[in-house]
């Protein structure tokens, strides 16, 4: 049986063959135009990044290696006694577009094992950090400290060719994945359970040993390991991904470059934004007097909320114009799942989840009037007694982890070249656009 980097190598070397005809034979071919307002708007929708690990669909959402999230728990094997699949048998299909076997699944999960031990000067500097410091700086620090046992940039700096560069991405990324783990579930139990640190048993798949060292007791293994899944990719173009690739493509090891990354998920617009809907959804329920209301009194509600300038945090979506499939997943996962589906907190949510997207379109200003998965996962954390919102981001950030990291060994091993976009000074698209001075 092939082990999984061997058979990343033979899929990476039939990719080759395809890039280079592309590049070479239809390098001229056009994708579109863009605009002033595509532009000066942040690159919205201009196709200028390439990966085959996801693909966001307006309608249909995120792809994972061509399938839909219900399509890739679907065939995903599970373990005995375990409602989704291990994020070890997600990260096989990551790299390879391959649904794998019980035989390579396990393969994957003594790889990790072996490569899990966090070194101690790692634990040390988060110690020494100041109390205050937010979890996502924490995290990001960790991963830095990390860099000190980079494969690639040894290896880099002793001589090796540039199409062999996706073997020590490969060794970094996966004892990367292998230690976010820990990491991040040493930095809540540091930070919130006054340094009780519960130690890691490798013999676990991820998501159950992850739930072991939070200290939180079942189900929450599977609801680790789906929203590890649910949370790994959405695309390159997002701030996360976009991060990690950019400065990946300047050679910098996969250490530089995930802690790239986090330090953009960390911003309110991008992964921030789960710790914020759920902020917004307890001081909401508060407003309503500490009840689930009636529809009536929560549509009146959401109203006073828009015509005051607000928002309702967690609708709406730059890409979807439908509901995220990952809130979905999260909500199936809440109705199916006794006393969660009965949290007032759960209830609220599934409320302003029937009353908001009608109120939202009649508002008339929203390209999207339905949720997305920020609108959703907090809740499922904190009725699972994790109620330090500021920390729901790392949990973001470790799912994450996966998706970026499948994509910069791919990177490496299509060769692909540093990304450098032309800019241009606003004279010249006012020139482009016809004003006169």
């Amino acid at each position: 049986m092939a082990t999984l980097k061997e058979t990343l190598f033979e899929k990476i070397k039939a990719h080759r063959v395809r890039i280079t005809r592309l590049n070479k034979e239809f390098g001229e071919v056009k994708l579109g135009e863009y605009n002033i307002s595509q532009t000066i708007g942040g690159a919205r929708g201009i196709k200028a990044l390439v990966t085959d690990i996801s693909y966001l669909d307006p309608m249909e959402g995120i792809r994972f290696r061509g399938k839909t999230i219900p399509e890739t728990f679907a065939a995903l094997p599970k373990d005995a006694g375990c409602d989704y699949p291990s994020v070890e048998s997600f990260w096989y299909f990551l790299l390879t577009g391959d649904v794998p076997n019980a035989a390579q699944i396990a393969e994957v999960k003594a790889d990790f094992a072996e490569r899990s031990e966090v070194p101690r000067y790692v634990f040390d500097m988060l110690r020494a950090l100041p109390k205050t410091s937010h979890p996502m700086t924490m995290f990001s620090s960790a991963i830095l400290a990390l860099q000190n046992e980079s494969i690639f940039a040894k290896r880099y700096h002793e001589g090796i060719n540039k199409m062999e560069y996706w073997d020590p991405m490969y060794e970094d990324a996966c004892n990367l994945m292998a230690k976010l783990p820990e990491i991040a579930a040493f930095i809540y139990r540091l930070k919130y359970k006054n340094g009780d640190i519960i130690s890691s048993d490798p013999s676990l798949d991820m998501g159950a040993n992850f739930a072991r060292m939070m200290g939180i007791d079942k189900p929450y293994d599977d609801v680790a390991r789906m929203y590890f899944i649910l949370h790994s990719d959405h695309e390159s173009g997002n701030v996360s991904a976009h991060a990690t690739h950019l400065v990946a493509s300047a050679l910098s090891d996969a250490y530089y470059s995930l802690s790239a990354g986090i330090n953009g998920l960390a911003g309110p617009l991008h992964g921030l934004a789960n710790q914020e809907v759920l902020g917004w959804t307890v001081q909401f329920m508060e407003k309503l007097g500490g009840t689930v209301p009636s529809k009536e009194k929560l549509t009146e509600a959401l109203w006073e909320t828009l015509n005051s300038g607000q928002v309702i945090p967690g609708f709406g979506h730059a890409v979807l114009r439908k509901t995220d499939p990952r809130y979905t997943a999260q909500r199936e996962f809440c109705l199916k799942t006794e006393g969660l589906k009965e949290d007032p907190l759960f209830r609220l949510t599934s409320l302003i989840y029937e009353v908001a997207p009608g109120v939202l379109l009649e508002h008339g200003k929203a390209k999207n009037p339905w949720p997305n998965v920020d609108a959703q996962s907090g809740v499922i954390q904190q009725y699972y007694g994790l109620t330090e919102y500021d920390f729901y981001t790392v949990l973001f950030g470790v799912g994450r982890a996966l998706g970026v990291l499948a994509n910069i060994v791919w990177d490496r091993g299509l060769g692909y070249p540093i990304e450098r976009p032309k800019s241009v000074t606003t004279d010249m698209l006012e020139e482009a656009a016809g004003i006169k001075k």
